[in-house]
């Protein structure tokens, strides 16, 4: 591999050394191949507490984090392995010879009024690339294969001013050592050089995601290059979605702790649940059990649903008043150190169910318990949502459920349609880093070991629905786990949640006040 650029110089010698020269840093970076990299320099060393970087370290957050991990649990190393995996994805999958250039940004900073901004959240890719924390940032790959390239992080440089108001940041100096990178540059420097690279790399192949304009800024950096560039410009987000896909262990451990915290959230809410109480306290209570067990915040507007309401798929007003009667249908989730859970359950708001819902419920924890033992045969998911539609409509025609205006014959027909109108949405879906994770990925595939995947039937049977008799109209079940696949079978990360009836209304019999269970 050979290019030069008239302020950048690439070796052809990278496999025996890399060096790398630029005007934009007054210093050049070399290491040979095979001896001590970034993440191996950086490993002994200890930053002290009082050395603020633009987020978390082992000095600062010494209960959060450990040495050379720059998310907790997930060391500078994997980071670096991750990619090391990317760039050799992109290479093996196009034409040989060719040179890559890879640009991932952040997120930025939205505001939702004037100076109030919004909860600041990292563009999932970037910081499963780089394990950096911080808006108005990017990482740009050159070069080919998994040792053939060249690690070059745009960060916000140094600003006395700007970090008094808005907290340190580590800088264009600090980043390379800290983020296990070969070079850095100021943020604002990011057009240049890219504009230079692409002078020099006139068939290099370019991959940069349009189709979401993760940080407005860099998507018009990078438009008039996309428009010149041969081959064209395609996205990485398949290849790294790919990879996001299957959990490393590290990854895995904190879906599990997601999940834990989820879980005791929701169990708490059920406690405190009585009639009189509002769909938007059980959101408070949600939250602050969530944040007190140390997730950051929810991962989604939870759903908190009483009555008919639960009949809405995604129904996040949480206004109304809890009812005697009713059930309440809570979806909720949090986010812990950029992974997430998504747990469904639904309980009567007086403790016990009725015998209508009872039956319902049932049918509906009969479904997922068999989609979830499924599993274990590595099926798709779209084959588990085929499952469950037939079974739904099965189940629900052997207990009755359906008006008997309804001709046997049109049952008969179409119990698969019939359970599509009670039940709407797919069976499951990927979750890790988003709550609908690696969104190019299919569900037609077959699982494998390490994904994580949620498994949620419901049955949704409004008042106005005269398909079903009248003793079921207002009521919306669902059901939802998150899943963890393994060569011996699957494991529920969320089974400390309740969900079985004699387990709600044990919980539910103590009727405690907020205050007592807060307390």
């Amino acid at each position: 591999m050979m290019f030069k650029l008239s302020r950048f110089i690439y070796s052809s010698s990278i496999r025996s050394s890399l060096r790398i020269s630029c005007s934009f840093c007054s210093s050049s970076i070399s290491h040979p191949t095979g001896g001590e990299t970034a993440s191996q320099r950086s490993s002994s060393q200890n930053y002290e507490p009082q050395e603020l970087y633009g987020q978390p370290t082992s000095g600062t957050h010494p209960h959060l984090m450990a040495e050379n991990e720059l998310v907790p649990g997930i060391t500078k190393d994997e980071f670096q392995e991750r990619r090391h995996v990317l760039m050799k994805k992109l290479t093996e999958s196009s034409a040989p010879g060719l040179n890559h250039v890879v640009v991932i940004p952040s997120s930025t900073d939205v505001y939702m009024t004037e100076k109030i901004p919004y909860v600041f959240r990292q563009n999932s890719d970037f910081l499963y690339l780089t394990g950096c924390q911080e808006p108005d940032s990017a990482v740009v790959l050159v070069g080919r294969g998994a040792e053939k390239f060249i690690s070059t992080m745009f960060v916000r440089k140094r600003d006395a001013h700007s970090e008094l108001w808005d907290g340190p940041r580590t800088g264009v100096e600090r980043a390379p050592e800290f983020f296990g990178i070969d070079q850095a540059l100021p943020f604002s420097e990011l057009k240049a050089f890219l504009k230079m690279l692409m002078k020099e790399q006139k068939n290099a192949k370019l991959w940069f995601d349009h189709s979401n304009k993760i940080h407005p800024e860099v998507s018009s950096i990078m438009s008039p290059f996309s428009d010149q560039n041969e081959p064209k410009c395609e996205s990485p987000r398949p290849h790294i979605h790919q990879m996001r896909l299957i959990k490393s262990p590290a990854e895995q451990s904190l879906m599990r702790r997601a999940c834990q915290i989820s879980s005791e959230a929701i169990a708490g809410a059920m406690a405190v649940t009585r009639p009189g109480f509002t769909e938007h306290q059980l959101f408070a209570t949600l939250d602050y059990e969530s944040r007190m067990r140390g997730a950051e915040f929810l991962a989604y507007p939870p759903v908190v649903a009483t009555g008919n309401n639960a009949t809405i798929i995604h129904y996040i007003k949480n206004t109304q008043v809890l009812k005697h009667g009713e059930l309440v249908l809570v979806d909720s989730g949090c986010e812990y150190h950029g992974y997430a859970s998504d747990i469904t359950r639904t309980w009567p708001v007086s403790g016990k169910f009725t015998d209508a819902q009872r039956v319902l419920y049932e049918i509906v924890l009969e479904i997922q318990l068999e989609v979830i033992d499924l599993c274990r045969d590595m099926p798709s998911l779209d084959s588990l949502f085929q499952f469950m539609s037939r079974s739904l409509g099965k189940k629900l025609k052997e207990a009755g459920v359906f008006s008997s205006t309804l001709p046997d014959g049109n049952l008969a027909k179409c119990v698969f349609q019939i359970a599509f109108e009670f039940c709407p949405h797919h069976v499951s879906h990927y979750l890790g880093m988003d709550i609908h994770d690696t969104a190019t990925i299919k569900r037609n595939i077959k699982l494998k070991p390490g994904m994580v995947v949620t498994m949620e039937p419901g049955v949704y049977i409004a008042q106005t629905n005269t398909d079903a008799r009248p003793e079921f109209r207002g009521c919306g079940i669902r059901i939802e786990d998150d899943i963890l696949v393994t060569e011996g079978g699957p494991i529920v990360l969320s089974e400390s949640c309740p969900k079985e009836i004699s387990e709600i209304e044990k919980i539910m019999s103590s009727n405690n006040s907020i205050e007592n269970h807060i307390h």
